[in-house]
Formats: structure tokens, C-alpha cells, sequence
């Protein structure tokens, strides 16, 4: 009996020794001086160059224009002969006599008008062209030929049809912003996968469910880099068309700052101009980033 149970024990398999458990080290958090420092460092990489650029420009400018006979005034002069411009923007005295926030506003608010229409129409002209060969056929070739046109050659054309400075500007902005909105929608669209209206047909959407869920989603990098360069080509516009048309905006007030010899008020305005420029664009690039998940160019 004893002999049999022994056997039987020698014959059992060994118990199998439970798996031991390592705990892996957790991964180490850089500190937040680290994260400081590394931020910094980002920083100063992306402000320094272009402010040492900056620094040597205005440094050669005032070198070169403080020289007697100069045509063109100094940094220091502009500072001192336009000081009340650049530190009060926002002054009102009544009529034309406005700061420059008030002139930027004016011409910003016929941008806003001017462009919105431009990129309604673009964008759906775009995508007839884009979507239908007969439309690209017919259209195409006059689009061509009318984006040639410069933007200020409409003008007097504009004038004549609304008899008012206000419509006629908003349609110089319309007319050129336009085409390129036009044009990169319908390289977007004609750009659009086989398979993605492969998918379209599995799923038998509509043309208005085609054009929400493919068409615009697909096409969306390509129409953004049009707006960009609308919006670019909108405020260049806008500024050579209010120097004729008069009134309250930023063109104007470069016009009659050169009519009154006032160079460096015209040199401050111009900076104004750049920098809302760069503004405006940066917008419409961030919109594209968001909307397009960072597909479109920034």
C-alpha cells in the first residue's frame, strides 16, 4: 500500500509555482524646470532671429536716411514727428479726422463684406467646375481670362454700375479674391480619391450628403489655400481702391498723408497694414488647421 502511494506521488506532476509579479519602474516625469527651460528655449528660437533682423534693418535705416538730403525720414524722426499717431490710435475728432484704428476698422469691415461673398461664391463655383466637366469646359477658359484682370481696373466699372464708393469697393474686393478661391476648390474637388467615391456609391448618400461628408472633407486643404490667398489679395484690394474712392479707411489715410507730405505718418500706416495683413492670414491658417486636423498648409 505504502509502495503504491509512493508511486503514485512519483508519478504526479509538480506543482506549478505561481508566476512572479515585476513591477516595472514608472516612467520619470521630467521636472517642471525642465519644461520651463525647454519652452524658453523654443522661444527665444522662434523670436530672437527675426527680432536681431529686425534690430540691424532699423539700425541701417536710420544710418542711411540721417544723412542730410535724405529723401525718406529716420526711425527717430517718425517716432518724434508721428508720435501722437502711433501712441493714440483711437482718437475721434470728428469727419476724416480719425486715428488709425478707426481706418483699419472701416476698411476691415468692407474686407469682411467683400470676402465672405467671394468665398460663398468661389467655393460653390469651384466645385461646379471641379465636379462637372461640362462646367469646367465652359467656365474655365473665361475664368482664365478674368483673373488676369487687375483688381483696379474694375474699378471704374464698379463705380459706374452702383454709382457709390461703398458697393463699388466691396465688388474690387469680391472680384479678386475670387479666382484663387475658385480655382484651388476645384483642384481639391477633381482631386478627390476613386475610392472615396467608390465608398460614396456603396453607401448611396445624396448629393447633399456626398458633398458634406466627401467632397468638402476632401477638398478642404486645397480650398483653404485659396482662402488664403483671397483673404491676402482682399486686403491689397481694399487699400488701393479706397486711395480713389475717398473716405474713412486705411488706404485713404495713406493717400491723403501723402498729400499733406506727411511721410512718416504714410510709414506708420504702412506697418499697420503689414501687420493686420499678417493677422488676418494667420487666421484663416489657424481655421484651416482646425478644420482640416492640420492637413491644410500653415
Amino acid at each position: 500500500m505504502n509502495m503504491t502511494v509512493r508511486k503514485l506521488h512519483e508519478g504526479a506532476p509538480a506543482a506549478v509555482a505561481p508566476a512572479a509579479v515585476v513591477a516595472l519602474p514608472a516612467p520619470k516625469r521630467a521636472p517642471a524646470g525642465e519644461k520651463l527651460l525647454a519652452y524658453l528655449k523654443m522661444v527665444a528660437a522662434n523670436v530672437i532671429p527675426p527680432f536681431l533682423v529686425l534690430a540691424f534693418l532699423v539700425a541701417l535705416w536710420e544710418m542711411l536716411c540721417s544723412a542730410p538730403g535724405a529723401s525718406l525720414p529716420p526711425p527717430s524722426s517718425i517716432i518724434q514727428n508721428s508720435w501722437e499717431l502711433i501712441a493714440d490710435p483711437f482718437y475721434d475728432r470728428g469727419g476724416l479726422d480719425k486715428g488709425l484704428f478707426w481706418h483699419i476698422l472701416a476698411s476691415l469691415q468692407r474686407v469682411a463684406v467683400g470676402y465672405s461673398l467671394a468665398a460663398v461664391v468661389g467655393v460653390a463655383l469651384g466645385t461646379l467646375i471641379g465636379q462637372s466637366t461640362w462646367a469646367m469646359r465652359g467656365l474655365d477658359p473665361l475664368f482664365q481670362v478674368l483673373r488676369t484682370v487687375p483688381p483696379l481696373a474694375w474699378l471704374p466699372l464698379s463705380l459706374a454700375a452702383f454709382r457709390d464708393g461703398q458697393p463699388a469697393a466691396v465688388f474690387v474686393i469680391f472680384i479678386t479674391a475670387i479666382w484663387p478661391i475658385i480655382i484651388n476648390t476645384a483642384v481639391g474637388i477633381r482631386n478627390i480619391p476613386q475610392d472615396y467615391r467608390n465608398v460614396a456609391a456603396v453607401l448611396r448618400l445624396n448629393p447633399i450628403e456626398f458633398f458634406l461628408k466627401i467632397m468638402i472633407p476632401a477638398a478642404a486643404p486645397y480650398i483653404f489655400t485659396g482662402l488664403r490667398i483671397g483673404i491676402g489679395l482682399s486686403w491689397l484690394a481694399i487699400i488701393a481702391a479706397e486711395m480713389l474712392i475717398g473716405g474713412v479707411g486705411i488706404g485713404f489715410f495713406i493717400w491723403d498723408a501723402w498729400n499733406s507730405s506727411l511721410i512718416g505718418d504714410i510709414i506708420v500706416a504702412l506697418i499697420y497694414v503689414g501687420i493686420v495683413g499678417f493677422v488676418l492670414d494667420r487666421i484663416i491658417a489657424a481655421i484651416g488647421a482646425f478644420v482640416t486636423r492640420g492637413t491644410a498648409a500653415s
